[in-house]
């Protein structure tokens, strides 16, 4: 499972692939929609930018995982939207637009894991590493 510093590396890489290609290049990766999720720092109050991927849809909504490739604690930009949900979300190449993000409950988390990790099977064994329960986050247009 990659460290901090690999995840931070890979983040970087994919912006930089994203904007010497004028957004032409990095939108998919491994068979998922890729997005870029701005939070605001629960900490530092500054925008935070993070490349994600969806591995499902439902409907308009997009989930993400807070894997952080199985490690024991949640990722910062979980953290950080849990302090402030309203998000900025650049989704498929389109322009960064408001939405909110909301934590799925359990039953909604025992719906969709098994298609997610049918999209991608590196979630289940990111599970499997933790004891920490990994969450899923939904995205949505702000009302």
């Amino acid at each position: 499972m990659p460290s901090d510093l690999q995840l931070k590396t890979m983040n970087l890489l994919h912006k930089t692939m994203l904007t010497l290609s004028f957004g032409k290049i990095g939108w998919q990766t491994a068979g998922m929609p890729v997005l870029k999720l701005t939070t605001t720092g629960r900490k530092s109050g500054e925008a935070r930018t993070v490349m994600l991927t969806s591995p499902v849809q439902v409907g308009e909504t997009i989930v993400i995982v807070a894997s952080k490739g199985g490690e024991d604690h949640h990722p910062a930009w979980y953290l950080n939207l849990l302090a402030k949900p309203d998000v900025q979300v650049e989704w498929k190449g389109g322009a960064a637009k408001p939405m909110v993000a909301t934590v799925a409950t359990a039953e909604q988390k025992a719906e969709l894991w098994p298609k997610i990790v049918a999209a991608y099977k590196g979630y289940g064994g990111y599970q499997r590493k933790t004891e920490r329960e990994i969450p899923l986050v939904f995205l949505n247009d702000q009302a």
